[in-house]
């Protein structure tokens, strides 16, 4: 039996982050816990009562929607980078943005509840969404009922390996001017090497990083990450 009766699904708010396009969005929550967003509401939803006793709580689930992925069909297989991006799998089986409903799923930790004029919108740490995603829903993380102590994780069981940086030329000392907290958000955001998985040391391809107020280029040489430009563009929203 094949239910194709639609359900409609509206935003609640979106997110205001550090990363301005897809390229080098970490490939999962934490990874760049330095990293600091807001997530906006819309009204009704910033209603001050909607979130009594948020405070009680560390993390929140948040659900939102791959607003930037280019999905016409169902694929029933997908080929995660953590593979390598040569090896394919069941897309139920990953994290795939590639999916029916394109929908994610996050556990990112609250920074600071803000409140304005009964309103709310919430600083959240480590978030690997690119700005201006859209939020479908947030819920409390529960530590007795979500955290499983001996859950398998399958091909993804351990943190991805990270890479050393070298700053060539003055562009650790441009970059410093972003303040402590946010220069670690983008040395964290590059030591996870942002290229596609399949990419080796072979690759002489310069890549172009967009975080914060700048545009910053980089490539792979020795197994590390050389970065070689930062261009100061105007400044964003986080």
């Amino acid at each position: 039996m094949t239910n194709t009766n639609p359900i409609s699904i509206s935003p609640i708010g979106f997110i205001r982050s550090p990363y301005r396009e897809k390229f080098a969005v970490p490939r999962q929550p934490g990874l760049a816990p330095d990293a600091v967003s807001v997530i906006e509401f819309y009204p009704p939803y910033n209603d001050e009562l909607a979130f009594e006793g948020i405070d009680g709580f560390s993390h929140i689930h948040v659900i939102f929607l791959f607003d930037k992925i280019d999905y016409q069909k169902f694929k029933p297989k997908v080929r995660p980078p953590r593979l390598g991006g040569n090896v394919s799998v069941g897309v139920f089986s990953t994290r795939s943005p590639f999916r029916p409903n394109r929908l994610g799923l996050s556990i990112l930790k609250i920074n600071r509840v803000i409140r304005e004029k009964g309103k709310v919108s919430l600083e959240v740490l480590g978030a690997d969404l690119v700005d201006n995603t859209p939020i479908i829903d947030i819920k409390p993380y529960i530590p007795f009922a979500d955290s499983v102590p001996d859950a398998v994780g399958g091909f993804a069981s351990a943190p991805p390996p990270m890479y050393e940086i070298v700053f060539e030329n003055d562009t650790e000392s441009i970059l410093k001017t972003l303040g402590e907290q946010r220069y670690k958000a983008v040395c964290q955001t590059l030591s996870q090497d942002p290229r596609p998985a399949y990419k080796d040391d072979t690759d002489e391809k310069v890549y172009v990083v967009k975080i914060y107020s700048f545009t910053i280029n980089f490539k792979v040489k020795d197994s590390r990450i050389h970065v070689f430009n930062v261009n100061i563009d105007g400044e964003t929203s986080c």
